[in-house]
């Protein structure tokens, strides 16, 4: 027979929103349930985020001993070893994982139950030898790697962000389908740490970026050696002696490509499988769960984050959707989503950072609007450090107030930030102009391109003739 529990809050979903929730409600003296059928730390941890960054770190390494040449230091080619290479990366995230840990999380007072959720009724989830009724659920299950329906994918062995990252040996040519983030982050990875590597995208690679940007990040890609094939259609795959071939058509012909291992990174499909939604009174679709701004479901006392729900599939979107439940289940504030202020990054080198509205987007809410830009071949930081590869690109109202941002160069995720402040307080373009940005750092262009807001303003003959005027009594 099943032992009872009743908690105030019951999270499904161990991964980074579901395990914030879990965290902030214990620290706060809720009684907290926490159920998990898989992994501790879910995908972020695991098999997205922090295993895919430390390969991209090791492939950075790999590069930086290959291009040396430009600043006086001899170069050479990197020796691999792509097991020590795996073995990082599963150092990094064994050395991150005792946060996220059972121990961890009961040693905080959760009650965390190791076994698939499934919903009883409105109120009640079934978990392994428990039975669980909450005053508020929170369904935090994640997504996974969709599968596209490709002939004779079924046939072949295939790779997805789950399982990529146990490769212990090279592969001779990695062939990718899926030019999103997660594809070009992980087809310029292996490229540098010698692999061949194709991408095969049905449409334009990083589609939801700024075409001015992405033609940054593509070209260096390129530059690696990594072989981007757009407006393609993939027609079927098949096994290849030990290896694979890829049947496509491009430009109306039939092209086949044979490589050794196949990667899909064809978007992701949020986890809404076996969870019982009908029997909780919860709508969704093959898209997600739905939501309305305080990531209530159709079960009022339900609230569902993340991934689950199909909107920006992002881990700190995760947290700060846990963020929402919090103040509104607990503190019964009037918390809602506002996707116009979440930032996101692509960690490809040069990185991809936006925030806000992009151009299409604002000039159909504002009508008249301005587009500033700097070029990164203007820092003198980018100079010395040889990355001038790069520009911010930021998007005002025609009265200055700061709509949207997007940065690609050298450590754009991190220069992005104070434009995200900046657009969640609503500011105008001014507040940049005012920051003293320290000598000589990248954080300059943000300061520079918000200067050429102003450039129209300072050629106007008016304010030309009241400077003459009041020079006269300097």
């Amino acid at each position: 027979m099943a032992q009872l529990i009743e908690v105030d809050i019951c999270v499904i979903g161990a991964g980074s929103g579901g395990l914030s929730v879990a965290a902030a409600a214990a620290q706060l003296g809720v009684k907290v349930a926490l159920i998990e059928k898989g992994k501790m730390g879910g995908d972020c941890l695991n098999y997205g985020c922090i295993p895919s960054k430390a390969m991209i770190a090791a492939a950075k390494q790999a590069k930086l001993m290959s291009s040396g040449e430009k600043f006086g230091v001899k170069a050479h080619e990197a020796t691999v070893n792509f097991k020590k290479v795996h073995d990082h990366v599963h150092g990094v995230i064994a050395a991150i994982a005792p946060t996220d840990s059972v121990e961890r999380f009961t040693g905080l007072g959760v009650k965390v139950i190791e076994a698939a959720g499934k919903f009883k009724d409105k109120r009640t989830v079934v978990a392994g030898d428990y039975e669980i009724t909450a005053r508020r659920f929170v369904i935090a299950t994640g997504s996974t790697a969709g599968i596209p329906p490709i002939n004779g994918l079924e046939t072949v062995h295939y790779l997805t962000n789950e399982t990529i990252f146990d490769n212990t040996r090279k592969p001779a040519h990695l062939v990718i389908i899926g030019g999103g983030p997660i594809g070009m982050e992980l087809a310029q990875a292996h490229r540098r740490l010698g692999a061949q590597v194709t991408v095969l995208e049905m449409f334009a690679p990083l589609a939801k970026d700024d075409p001015e940007l992405t033609a940054v990040v593509l070209d260096q890609v390129r530059r690696d050696g990594v072989d981007i094939r757009s407006g393609i259609a993939v027609k079927q795959v098949a096994v290849r002696g030990k290896g694979i071939r890829v049947s496509i058509e491009e430009g109306g012909k039939p092209v086949n490509i044979d490589g050794s291992h196949l990667l899909i990174a064809a978007g992701r499909k949020p986890n809404v499988a076996d969870l019982n939604l009908e029997a909780a009174g919860v709508e969704y679709s093959p898209k997600g769960i739905a939501v309305n701004r305080k990531l209530k479901t159709s079960n009022r006392k339900i609230y569902a984050i993340g991934d689950v729900i199909g909107s920006l599939q992002f881990t700190h979107v995760a947290n700060y959707h846990a963020g929402i439940v919090i103040r509104s289940a607990l503190f019964r504030l009037p918390a809602k989503v506002n996707n116009d202020v979440v930032p996101w990054v692509t960690y490809t080198d040069p990185e991809l950072a936006h925030v806000g509205l992009s151009e299409e987007a604002a000039r159909e809410r504002f009508g008249e609007i301005r587009i500033l830009r700097w070029p990164y071949a203007e820092n003198d930081r980018a100079q010395a450090e040889r990355k001038t590869d790069g520009m911010i690109k930021v998007i005002t109202s025609k009265k200055g107030k700061i709509l949207g941002a997007s940065i690609v160069g050298q450590s754009a995720g991190e220069l992005i930030q104070p434009w995200v402040l900046a657009i969640t307080k609503g500011h105008k373009i001014g507040i940049m102009t005012s920051i003293i940005a320290p000598y000589p750092t990248l954080s300059e262009i943000n300061k520079r391109v918000a200067f050429g807001f102003y450039t129209d303003k300072l050629s106007n003959p008016w304010v030309k003739r009241t400077i003459k005027f009041l020079a006269r009594f300097g």
